[in-house]
């Protein structure tokens, strides 16, 4: 075989090995990358909504819901009770519920005041006339809801309930304590001066 007959035979091998070599490398690649598992499609999820909690905080002083206040004014019997109860307050703490509370919602003010506040405070509340029959003539207006607890030198606590809006109906509804005879006030009206001194801190 000539010498250059035996170049073009060795040329030409390497080009035939060369090509092999590439596509046997690319075949490689390709099914490499086919083989691969494919990621899943994340779906975003749906924010957390912050849940409704009661207004107010529960306390010695102010321990009831406005549910459990309105449902004690419900309870009230018109007409019935004495014209002025003979509680001697030496003090008093107000708990104001705001205008637009419902369901679980606790005193959002907290007030206390002193002995002469207190006495003067109750006798506005012992100066209001009985009402026979439960209001029928209301108005529409909303008004913040006020319990008055009296406690006196036996500590015994004496509860109203006056509201400030609507039928501004002012109801005893709680007299708690050992030892105290007597019944509870008869319900009646909030009237404008008591309305007045309770908007004071």
């Amino acid at each position: 075989m000539s010498a250059s007959r035996t170049r073009g035979f060795i040329g030409a091998t390497l080009v035939v090995t060369v090509l092999g070599f590439t596509a046997a490398c690319g075949n490689e690649d390709s099914s490499g990358a086919g083989a691969q598992p494919s990621q899943p499609p994340t779906t975003p999820t749906a924010p957390t909504l912050p849940t409704a909690t009661p207004s107010g905080t529960p306390s010695m002083d102010c321990p009831e819901t406005i549910t459990a206040v309105r449902t004690a004014v419900g309870k009230a019997v018109w007409g019935k009770g004495i014209a002025k109860s003979l509680f001697q307050p030496v003090s008093v703490t107000i708990c104001q519920y705001d205008a637009q509370a419902t369901g679980q919602d606790y005193a959002t003010v907290t007030t206390k005041r002193t002995a002469a506040q207190a006495v003067d405070l109750f006798a506005l509340v012992n100066s209001a006339k009985p009402v026979a029959k439960k209001p029928a003539m209301c108005t529409k207006e909303l008004g913040p809801t006020y319990v008055l607890r009296f406690t006196d030198n036996d500590r015994g606590v004496l509860s109203y309930t006056a509201e400030a809006f609507g039928c501004r109906q002012l109801v005893a509804t709680s007299f708690e304590g050992q030892g105290k005879p007597g019944e509870l006030a008869a319900p009646r009206q909030v009237s404008p001066e008591l309305i007045k001194a309770l908007g004071l801190r």
